[in-house]
């Protein structure tokens, strides 16, 4: 507790305590990760497949929006790889040396992802301008290489497709968080498609702009990554402090609130944490009673994973 109350007004100390709830929260989620695993070994395999079709024809044609279209299929296929070995660390009990668990490392991960996805824009974006400048087209490729290009299109959709299936049924942020993720990926495969169709038809000079605008959209999607990883590494509050205070506060004999704290996980646990005030004359069997309230309140409008009650004298 953080005061001290009269000796005639016993109260309740801090409660950080792993509730059933949050138990079985865990628990669910360790019995889930084989097969959460099991459905990104599928999606990693056809990501090898899009990824070694687009470099073999970005080699053949030298076409900078197919080179492009490889980096954002190689930078799905490194988040999979990345996420397949964070997936398992943050899937793991919370223990003495991490008490909140490990979900922070998945958000490190990506951190290493989006560092990679600026070199790779950058020189992208370089390259280019200076065939833009040099007037430089890629080869003329063949109609087998549209196909094969296109090919990877429809091999998209159906990873989103399954990705989307998988996470929905078993409840993984991930899965579905990388499904939304390939679905931008098809915008990319079709814009390399038109720049290798286009070649096809003696207009070459497209490449350059169009792989300049891939660029930028590979640069848009590292954002969104870098966008919802930094909230976590911050501990950015997960909910409006207001909402729990006014869920706290319809608790009967919950006299005030007056410390609201909040934090999420990339994995989409919430740890929250309050401090209310009673009645000075409350025993601490019923202070007890309230906190269990609170608690019970806050995981069933708001879904934590832990509440933590902190009870002083009003």
């Amino acid at each position: 507790m953080t005061s001290s109350p009269p000796e005639d007004a016993p109260t309740v100390a801090p409660r950080p305590r792993a509730t059933p709830d949050a138990v079985a929260v865990v628990s669910d989620r360790a019995h889930r990760q084989p097969a959460v695993r099991r459905a990104l070994t599928v999606v990693l395999l056809l990501n090898v497949l899009v990824v070694s079709a687009k470099l073999a024809v970005g080699w053949t044609t030298r076409s900078l929006t197919v080179l492009g279209a490889a980096l954002e299929s190689g930078l799905d296929l490194l988040n999979l790889a990345i996420g397949m070995t964070l997936v398992s660390v943050a899937a793991r009990a919370p223990d003495e040396d991490h008490p909140y668990g490990h979900d922070k490392f998945e958000s490190l991960g990506t951190l290493a992802i989006v560092g990679f996805l600026s070199i790779s824009c950058f020189e992208l974006i370089r390259e280019a301008v200076e065939q833009v400048l040099h007037r430089s087209t890629p080869l003329r490729p063949s109609v087998a290489d549209v196909a094969v290009l296109a090919s990877t299109a429809v091999i998209n959709v159906l990873v989103v497709w399954y990705e989307r299936r998988r996470g929905r049924a078993l409840d993984s942020t991930f899965l579905l968080a990388d499904a939304a993720h390939t679905r931008s990926d098809l915008y990319v495969t079709v814009l390399a498609v038109t720049s290798l169709a286009l070649a096809l038809l003696g207009r070459g000079t497209y490449d350059a702009p169009l792989a300049i605008f891939v660029a930028l959209l590979i640069a848009r999607n590292g954002y969104v990554i870098l966008k919802g990883s930094v909230p976590v590494l911050v501990d950015q509050r997960a909910v409006d402090a207001t909402r729990i205070r006014r869920l706290v506060g319809a608790v009967p004999r919950v006299a005030d609130v007056r410390v609201v704290r909040s934090r999420g996980t990339s994995s989409g646990l919430l740890f929250a944490e309050v401090t209310i005030g009673v009645a000075a004359a409350t025993t601490v069997a019923e202070a007890h009673a309230i906190a269990d309230a609170v608690e019970a309140r806050i995981r069933q409008a708001l879904g934590a994973a832990e509440v933590t009650v902190h009870v002083e004298p009003a």
